[in-house]
């Protein structure tokens, strides 16, 4: 095996793998689990063909919960209230060292963990509301056909 190909497969391995955990914790803990795990299949995927046979059914159940987190009014206040949790406990902790596991390195981790949120939240938000515009769009255009 090429040296090249070593590397990106350990590359592969490494982030898609760092991917699916982050992804699986987060389906307990609040956050878009689903989308992190389903960006981790993908990753492995290309590398390790294996893995192609869970990204379907993964993405499937990805979207439909994005969607879903955005859904209404309040779901979408609450994740955005929880990424803003994980940002000033990011800060807290931080700044906070004498806190349990206080430091930079939980700091720096609970940060980043909020902005991948807020950010897969604003992408949740503008996939759903580009759907509910074309759906109202076909909708409208299809009322206006003889």
């Amino acid at each position: 095996m090429r040296k090249r190909t070593v590397v990106s497969r350990a590359a592969a391995l490494v982030g898609g793998g760092a991917l699916l955990l982050a992804g699986v914790a987060l389906l307990v803990l609040p956050g878009p689990g689903l989308l992190l795990v389903l960006a981790g299949l993908l990753v492995l995927s290309r590398q390790f063909p294996v893995f192609g046979r869970y990204v379907d059914p993964v993405r499937e159940r990805a979207l439909r919960a994005a969607e879903d987190s955005v859904s209404s009014p309040l779901r979408l206040a609450a994740s955005v209230l929880a990424g803003a949790g994980f940002l000033a406990a990011g800060l807290t902790w931080g700044l906070r060292p004498g806190l349990p596991f206080g430091g930079w390195a939980t700091g720096t981790g609970l940060f980043l963990s909020g902005l991948v949120l807020l950010a897969l939240l604003a992408w949740s938000h503008r996939r759903a509301r580009s759907a509910r515009l074309a759906a109202v769009s076909a909708d409208v255009s299809h009322m206006h056909t003889p």
